[in-house]
């Protein structure tokens, strides 16, 4: 090639260089505008928000180590869903929480107190996001920043990047974690949807039950059912963990189906051991009984989560994290002065606590329960109940005290006026499984002792029924419930003291 024709060339070179570049850059720039949206600023601090983060927590420093777990779905504007929460009201509710001093952890902090760690300290929550949408880049993240918080985003792994742009894309998910402000945990690959599980074409949760197979006309068998739901389960650890991110922890129910939502049976029990041998823990939104974490919920590897909706008020969530709080069998001396803070029976028609001291009203039904701040007491274990009992006629006129209440393994002490007895529950059934008899009289007192192994009866200082645990550790703890009957036209039975002490 001669000189004048290289140097053409190269002028050639030069000028398509010019004219792509500019095209070049434009496409990289929209490829990057597609893959990492642009964050907004968080909303305008509210006076005095500023001054609440790093705020010193408050309360009792004997209570509140277990932290409350937190579930939200989006961060969004106008959004017609109940599940989305706008910028400015998560905003509030983060600046409620730190100027109450809590603080946020992470999910390698939250499971490793699951597994027997220390309690992360007073006032903690644990943050998550269920979905993985792209408003906890655009809105959330900024918000987290501005009060120095942690998050947990629990991703349907097959589901990032598209439909964009509702997901987070894997360049998003990277920033976050690189934030040092956000993991990510597991909500299955591809499971959370619903799909036909019989014949009829009813339908459920791919990840909660066997699926119908059409062209077959029947439903998976265990064996299927268990390879669909592991091998999925697997896919998306290894989608989260190829992108240098560490491997989850924790898994979120799609749907949160478990516990009553998923049918007891080898199904059931398919998804929680495969759940188990790979996870600490599972959270739910929804459970058949309280479990916050703590011991109870580490034994069910399962963990109750406060639900964030659009309609969440800053003084409801406040609340709720106090309800599901745990306090310490010391914190509650005198239940009964405390009427705000008994669960009463569904059904039981009953508010306030006069059906249970005699003051009334009492219910028609001639039958009143009501449970002591289940959420707050799941974790009793090591206490004495003392109690006296009045009003008290022959058997169809009894009160009941139920110790361990929530766990697998309640006892319940039925005092009428010439016996005490003690139940369990077998087959979702109370069962009397001892009796004595007692000194005849409308009024006893019963001491009951609660301890890990052993439940011990002591009914006016003398008589005594013993009883060894059928399960111990988080699986026995529980607080304290309480019961009245009147089968008949008389007066109603009632308790006039009740008393709690550690032991």
């Amino acid at each position: 090639m001669t000189h004048s024709a290289t140097k053409r060339a190269l002028l050639g070179v030069a000028a398509l260089t010019m004219v792509c570049v500019p095209f070049y850059g434009a496409w990289r720039y929209d490829e990057f505008s597609r893959a990492v949206a642009a964050q907004e600023a968080p909303p305008d601090a509210r006076p005095g928000a500023a001054a609440a983060v790093g705020g010193t927590p408050s309360g009792n420093g004997a209570r509140d180590t277990a932290p409350v777990v937190l579930a939200y779905h989006d961060i969004a504007r106008d959004s017609p869903s109940r599940y989305t929460v706008t910028p400015e009201a998560f905003d509030a509710q983060l600046a409620a929480l730190s100027a109450a001093g809590y603080r946020t952890l992470s999910s390698e902090e939250f499971a490793a107190y699951l597994r027997g760690g220390p309690a992360p300290g007073p006032r903690s929550v644990f943050l998550t996001f269920d979905d993985g949408t792209h408003g906890l880049w655009v809105h959330a993240d900024r918000v987290l920043a501005r009060y120095r918080m942690k998050a947990a985003a629990f991703l349907i792994t097959r589901a990032v990047g598209s439909h964009r742009p509702y997901y987070l894309s894997w360049e998003e998910i990277g920033r976050m974690h690189r934030s040092g402000r956000w993991d990510f945990q597991n909500h299955t690959r591809d499971l959370h949807r619903r799909a036909a599980v019989d014949a009829s074409g009813r339908m459920s949760s791919v990840l909660a039950g066997r699926l119908w197979l059409p062209g077959e006309e029947r439903r998976e068998t265990e064996r299927e059912y268990r390879r669909r739901v592991e091998e999925d389960l697997d896919r998306a650890n290894d989608d989260i963990t190829r992108q240098g991110l560490p491997a989850p922890e924790l898994f979120a129910y799609p749907f949160s189906e478990a516990d009553g939502h998923i049918s007891v049976g080898p199904t059931n029990r398919i998804l929680r051991a495969a759940l188990a041998s790979r996870f600490t823990a599972a959270l739910t939104n929804t459970s058949g009984r309280p479990l916050p974490a703590g011991r109870r919920a580490a034994a069910a590897r399962e963990v109750r989560r406060v639900e964030i909706t659009a309609d969440t008020a800053v003084g409801d969530l406040m609340a709720e994290v106090e309800r599901w709080t745990a306090v310490l069998p010391a914190a509650c001396p005198s239940p009964l002065t405390q009427p705000g803070l008994w669960r009463h029976e569904g059904g039981s028609g009953t508010t306030g606590l006069g059906a249970f001291t005699g003051a009334g009203p009492h219910p028609r039904r001639r039958y009143a329960a009501a449970s002591y701040r289940p959420e707050s007491t799941a974790d009793w274990s090591g206490y004495t109940v003392d109690a006296r009992a009045g009003g008290l006629r022959d058997a169809r006129n009894n009160v009941r005290l139920t110790v361990r209440d929530g766990s697998l393994d309640p006892v319940a002490v039925g005092l009428s006026h010439s016996y005490v007895r003690l139940l369990e529950i077998r087959d979702g059934r109370w069962h009397e499984i001892g009796r004595r008899r007692l000194t005849d009289a409308a009024e006893h007192r019963v001491r009951i002792a609660v301890e890990d192994g052993r439940t011990v009866v002591v009914v006016d200082g003398r008589t005594q029924i013993k009883r060894a645990a059928r399960v111990t550790g988080g699986a026995a703890t529980g607080g304290i419930a309480i019961s009245v009957r009147n089968g008949d036209d008389g007066s109603w039975p009632h308790f006039t003291s009740l008393a709690v002490r550690p032991r």
